[in-house]
C-alpha cells in the first residue's frame, strides 16, 4: 500500500497546491485523496524519486507528461514504469506530430511547472489520456502542483476528475 517513510507536512496555502485541491473538490474527488494530498521534503521530480520517498512501487507514480499535440496541450498521465510512445499517443489522439512540451508551454497550459504538474487545477481543461497500466494498483500517487506535492488516487478516479480517456499509451 506504500506509506510515506520521511516527515511531511500537510500543504500550506501555496496557490498552485490549493488550485488541485478545489479543482479535485469540484471533479467530486473521495475526500481521503484530497486530505491525503501532502508535501514531501524534499522536490520528487521523477518516478522513481517519488516512489523512493513514498515507499511504493515506480509503477504506482501517475507521471503527469504534457506533449504538443499538433500545436494543442495534450496531458498523458502515465504509469511511472513506463515511457510514452509517442507515435502511438499521435495515432490515438489523430495529431500529425506528438512531442514533449516546453517548460514554457507546460506553464502556459497547467500553470504549473515540470515536475510538479498534476492532473487537474489547470487554467482550462486539458486533454487527458490516462495509462491503463495504472489500474493494475489499488492505489496510486500523483503530483500536486509543485514538485514536493503528492496525493493519493486511484485509476478511477483519475480518470473521472481529469475527464481523460483510457488508453495504452507505452
Amino acid at each position: 500500500m506504500g506509506r510515506v517513510s520521511r516527515s511531511v507536512e500537510h500543504p500550506a496555502d501555496h496557490p498552485r497546491v490549493a488550485a488541485v485541491k478545489e479543482a479535485l473538490r469540484r471533479a467530486g474527488a473521495d475526500p481521503a485523496s484530497i486530505a491525503g494530498l501532502v508535501l514531501l521534503p524534499d522536490a520528487v521530480t521523477t518516478a522513481a524519486a517519488a516512489a523512493a520517498a513514498l515507499e511504493v512501487e515506480v509503477g504506482q507514480i501517475a507521471n503527469s507528461l504534457v506533449f504538443d499535440a499538433d500545436g494543442a496541450p495534450l496531458l498523458v498521465l502515465t504509469s511511472g514504469a513506463h515511457r510514452v510512445d509517442t507515435d502511438r499517443v499521435a495515432a490515438l489522439v489523430g495529431a500529425a506530430r506528438v512531442g514533449r512540451a516546453s517548460e514554457e508551454f507546460v506553464r502556459e497550459t497547467t500553470g504549473q511547472v515540470i515536475g510538479g504538474v498534476a492532473p487537474v487545477g489547470h487554467p482550462a481543461p486539458v486533454r487527458t489520456l490516462v495509462d491503463v497500466a495504472l489500474r493494475d494498483f489499488d492505489r496510486v500517487w500523483a503530483a500536486g502542483g509543485v514538485a514536493r506535492s503528492v496525493f493519493p488516487t486511484t485509476f478511477d478516479e483519475l480518470v473521472a476528475v481529469t475527464g481523460g480517456t483510457p488508453a495504452e499509451v507505452a
